[in-house]
């Protein structure tokens, strides 16, 4: 089975494509999803894994995101042959605030547009794209609504933010919370990612649309996350309590993994424990 991971050099794809043995489509490599000739590359393929995406939510690259995001993904998916697989990584940050409304969020959790940056809402435009051509076009597509991801240190990436946590804890950087570290999220490690990407290739599910996290047995404050660091690394965190940074919208986030359960059999396997250890080397068993 050939297959192809969009985005694999980047900070969650690196660890899929080598999850997979896949081959790499990424802008590290030379090559770029807006480019027709690049993209028709996901024809030849028999699973697609995209990732790539521009993450500025900043407001300024507006026009790029969209182009990449929106533009770029439909590319893929025009080359998609069919019988093949595509599966998209969108974000639970489409729903908004919406979400603080469930204690663990479904697949059903409307989503209106209140004020989502380009990031967010390219990512729920690209989403249609692929119901669209998949069904059109007759080939298997999934869709990952992804919580709050984290994976070990690769080069030359950027951690999110329970990455930058670790790395701040390491180098002895301050760290500002966000609401005094109050808000909630349900974390992933990338190895859970990758294994619900496999549950999807070995199903018999012709189009899936899911959210995917660490579910509630992997919620945990941010708080509470940095003590759990703490304990793992041995080391001392520096807690800076004097810069105020605004709550996070939605507040707190869980994502309700039992459409997933149901339809793939998938859980996450990875403990909060074990999968913090990865981005401390010295404390990985």
């Amino acid at each position: 089975m050939k297959i192809l991971v969009t985005g694999g050099s980047g900070y969650l794809g690196t660890h899929i494509r080598s999850h997979f043995k896949a081959d790499d489509l990424s802008l590290r490599h030379g090559q770029d999803i807006l480019n027709v000739e690049h993209a028709r590359a996901a024809g030849a393929y028999d699973v697609v894994i995209h990732l790539a995406a521009s993450l500025d939510r900043s407001g300024v690259g507006s026009e790029n995101t969209l182009n990449v995001n929106v533009d770029g993904t439909r590319k893929l998916l025009k080359a998609m042959r069919k019988g093949s697989t595509f599966i998209f990584m969108s974000t639970k940050d489409i729903y908004a605030r919406v979400a603080d409304q469930y204690p663990e969020v479904p697949e059903t959790c409307p989503i209106d547009y209140l004020g989502q940056t380009a990031y967010e809402w390219s990512k729920y435009i690209a989403e249609r794209y692929v119901e669209l051509y998949a069904n059109t076009n007759e080939f298997r597509s999934c869709i990952f609504r992804l919580s709050t991801p984290y994976a070990p240190p690769s080069e030359g990436n950027s951690p999110n933010f329970v990455g930058a946590i670790a790395e701040a804890i390491n180098s002895g950087e301050p760290i500002a919370l966000p609401a005094e570290g109050r808000p909630v999220r349900d974390i992933i490690h990338v190895d859970d990612i990758s294994a619900a990407c496999e549950s999807f290739i070995d199903s018999a599910v012709r189009h899936g649309k899911y959210n995917l996290g660490g579910g509630k047995n992997n919620a945990i404050s941010m708080k509470d996350l940095v003590a759990k660091m703490q304990d793992i690394s041995g080391l001392q965190a520096a807690i800076d309590t004097e810069t105020i940074l605004p709550a996070p919208s939605p507040m707190n986030y869980i994502s309700d993994l039992s459409l997933i359960d149901h339809e793939l059999a998938w859980g996450p396997k990875v403990s909060i424990d074990d999968g913090l250890a990865t981005l401390f080397p010295s404390a990985a068993k």
